[in-house]
């Protein structure tokens, strides 16, 4: 494995080679490239500038020592003085460094797919998808993305089976990774006339987006369905069959999209959600083997495994993979969730910078 140094090194390589590409006239006028490049740049930028004062402060460490020599006394104190607070300062700096180096989850700032889904509980856990539901809605809106619903069935008492949404915005898969998998909720239902404590749980997936550059659907295995788009309860609610239902002939994989304006945009964004199923799938199976290696206890997708739970008569979120409870039931179902996920963001980190042999000390 490369020193802190020659990786240092190859990152400047790298970013001189880009400052390069951004004024090049032919990568400019390649939209893709040009974006590419600029996102690297900008990744990498305030990464060099901390090299280039790590590199200042080094050469002057090497002075102040160098002056520990003198016959002045009074110089010596002083070099003596600022030699311990560069060193203090350079190794604050090199972990910085380190962490810097380390690689983040290259699909975190993708734009992702929600989809929600009823569990065990009947009306009751279809009431609670919509729910959850509508917790990321109020997440997403706080943090200024836009969330476009893809397709819905509504449960009979109200809420959904099922429910599939795409959002977009800023690093929006990075943030939201972290809801796969089954979520709780222990409180009295509203058709409970006994006061009884009814447990239900809703399951979500959480996909990261795929380009058209990161798999490559061949059309000719997709089979195209129309039907007319429904609203609550069965109704339809227009003439037109304007709703598309996708079906990818080798998996058996179908997606559905009832909620554009009209049957292209339908089948457009179903495409999308088709594309995006198949890649995860993919994508899932690699990161599962390295999960087996690595022990990894968050941001694997697992979607099998109960990660939280929403307990009602206690005012209490906890999630189960790294303990952590918070007696804030009301303000994250409003779409607080802040602290959770920097937690879990938190765990992560710690996980990889010791994957990687680095020290997780602040």
């Amino acid at each position: 494995m490369l020193g802190l140094l020659e990786q240092l090194s190859t990152l400047e390589d790298r970013y001189r080679e880009l400052s390069l590409k951004v004024i090049d006239p032919s990568v400019i006028a390649d939209a893709d490239a040009y974006r590419s490049a600029i996102r690297d740049f900008k990744q990498l930028e305030p990464i060099v500038e901390q090299v280039q004062q790590y590199k200042q402060w080094a050469a002057a460490l090497e002075e102040a020592q160098a002056d520990q020599d003198s016959d002045d006394a009074e110089l010596r104190e002083m070099a003596a003085e600022e030699a311990a607070q560069l060193k203090k300062s350079l190794e604050k700096l090199r972990r910085q460094l380190q962490e810097a180096l380390v690689p983040d989850d290259p699909s975190d700032g993708r734009d992702c797919v929600i989809e929600v889904r009823a569990g065990t509980g009947g009306d009751e856990a279809a009431l609670w998808a919509g729910d959850v539901f509508r917790m990321y809605q109020r997440y997403a809106e706080g943090h200024g993305w836009k969330l476009e619903l893809i397709s819905a069935h509504p449960g009979t008492a109200g809420g959904f089976k099922e429910i599939v949404a795409r959002v977009s915005g800023q690093a929006v898969f990075g943030h939201l990774k972290y809801e796969s998998g089954t979520h709780r909720v222990q409180r009295v239902p509203a058709t409970e006339s006994q006061g009884r404590i009814h447990t239900s749980a809703a399951t979500v997936a959480i996909l990261p987006e795929a380009d058209v550059v990161d798999f490559e659907l061949n059309t000719k295995d997709v089979r195209k369905d129309t039907f007319r788009a429904s609203g609550a309860g069965g109704q339809h609610v227009n003439k037109t069959e304007s709703a598309v239902r996708l079906t990818h002939l080798p998996t058996g994989v179908v997606v559905e999209c009832q909620d554009g304006r009209s049957q292209h945009q339908n089948y457009e964004q179903a495409l999308t959600v088709l594309r995006t199923r198949l890649w995860e799938a993919a994508d899932r199976e690699r990161r599962a083997i390295e999960a087996a290696e690595r022990k990894s206890q968050v941001g694997t997708g697992d979607r099998s495994g109960k990660i939280r739970t929403y307990n009602y008569p206690q005012g209490r979120v906890t999630d189960h993979r790294i303990g952590l409870t918070v007696h804030a039931l009301e303000r994250v179902l409003a779409g607080d969730l802040g602290d959770i996920v920097q937690a879990l963001r938190n765990v992560e980190r710690t996980e990889r910078l010791k994957q990687a042999g680095l020290s997780v000390d602040s």
